[in-house]
């Protein structure tokens, strides 16, 4: 197997001017760099990781912590972590979660001594005792988390604001019953989700009738909820759901009963997952970037000096990351609203 001392003797240098190129050392210049990296290719050298750790106390590495790995918003997420690490030339280790504490300790011990730092996604309450064991050993940022973050370093979505901008879309279209279909409980997206519906519900004018149905964010709890509302008397008009897949499980279920979306009931969802424009008719959402929410998270996570460069990620900084209101025709209204009456009504919410 090729050692260090191989490359050094190939190329003509120092085994110390050797690992001084591996570990990025600006001490070298552009043609022993050139020189020494042309060797270790040639000769299949493979820097020992862990070596250099002990000799830069840095692995190079990120430690990524998701609820899921399955599903086109996780997906994206990991996509833009991808993205901005290569960048930097870090690695990562990923795993899942599955929005379990103990499950999610389990996985940052293992990555201890392996990564740099940690995003960690953790929507559930209950998580806060998980998230100070792995602050005091890993830099962290943390993703749509209910719990504080260290150090101020977390983004999450505006989730509120991008629910009540679509309900008031909608309710603009004079509906008098609607149901809202939940997202699970004790889950931060849901819960400001839900917020965001019921604020442009106080606000109508007129009295509505809403119907609150239980969702756990899947496609099978959206068809459940289609079968409910198909038995119920008199059916709402309007159904806000609390995310896309479980939005796609309801027009699912209505068109296979024959309802008709958007003239029997208008459907919306949110994320804006890559399916929602393709279903029929194509969904109404609100648009979560959830590739940039990765990106940054990474910008995030590097280091102070990166950190304070980019004016939305200054230290001690929380992120909001802003969401748009994507009108298709499931809801049956043709046009989203001008930008300056978007504007007014997020102002309103910070009242």
């Amino acid at each position: 197997m090729t050692t260090i001392r191989d490359v050094a003797r190939a190329s003509g240098v120092s085994i110390a001017t050797v690992s001084r190129v591996i570990n990025d050392s600006a001490r070298v210049n552009d043609d022993t760099r050139r020189r020494v990296w042309d060797a270790a290719m040639r000769l299949d050298f493979w820097p020992n990781g862990a070596a250099r750790t002990l000799t830069t106390s840095r692995t190079h590495a990120i430690g990524v912590l998701l609820p899921e790995l399955h599903g086109e918003f996780f997906s994206e997420v990991i996509r833009g972590i991808d993205r901005a690490a290569r960048r930097e030339k870090l690695q990562l280790l990923i795993s899942s979660s599955h929005a379990d504490t103990e499950a999610m300790l389990t996985a940052a011990r293992t990555m201890r001594g392996r990564v740099d730092g940690l995003i960690v996604m953790s929507p559930e309450r209950g998580s806060r005792a998980a998230i100070e064991q792995i602050r005091s050993r890993f830099p962290m940022v943390l993703l749509n988390s209910s719990e504080p973050a260290p150090e101020g370093r977390s983004i999450t979505v505006a989730n509120l604001v991008g629910a009540y901008e679509v309900a008031r879309h909608v309710l603009d279209g004079d509906h008098r019953h609607v149901a809202i279909l939940k997202g699970p409980p004790g889950n931060l997206d849901a819960q400001e989700r839900l917020l965001g519906y019921r604020k442009a519900l106080r606000e109508q004018r007129t009295k509505v009738t809403v119907d609150y149905i239980d969702g756990n964010f899947s496609e099978e709890s959206g068809v459940a909820a289609a079968e409910k509302i198909l038995k119920s008397s008199p059916r709402p008009t309007a159904v806000f759901a609390a995310n896309d897949t479980m939005a796609i499980g309801l027009i699912a279920a209505f068109q296979a009963a024959g309802t008709r979306v958007p003239d029997d009931v208008a459907v919306t969802g949110f994320d804006d997952i890559l399916i929602s424009r393709y279903v029929t008719p194509p969904l109404t959402t609100v648009r979560v970037d959830a590739c940039d929410l990765g990106e940054r998270a990474v910008r995030l996570l590097i280091g102070p000096a990166e950190r304070a460069a980019n004016d939305d990620t200054r230290i001690g900084d929380a992120i909001t990351l802003p969401v748009n209101l994507i009108v298709r025709q499931s809801c049956g209204r043709a046009s989203a609203p001008p930008r300056a009456a978007a504007k007014r009504a997020t102002e309103r919410l910070s009242q």
